[in-house]
């Protein structure tokens, strides 16, 4: 939920917006088979999973640097 932001109208941050509105979204969870598969069957507002992909990258990267 990174990207959040009322004001700012890329894919990413619309996504984002989406899917923190989205109360069945399992924002809790790390397990990227769940989220694709619940993104795949109930998210209409994701145009495309290489939105998602793009975030999911950058969120590894992000967990790896606070490791250290």
């Amino acid at each position: 939920m990174t990207y959040r932001d009322p004001k700012l109208t890329d894919q990413k941050t619309e996504f984002a917006n989406n899917a923190y509105r989205d109360h069945s979204f399992p924002k809790q969870t790390r397990n990227y088979h769940i989220l694709c598969d619940y993104l795949e069957f109930n998210a209409p507002y994701l145009p495309g999973m290489s939105i998602f992909d793009e975030l999911w990258e950058a969120y590894l990267l992000d967990e790896e640097k606070n490791k250290h």
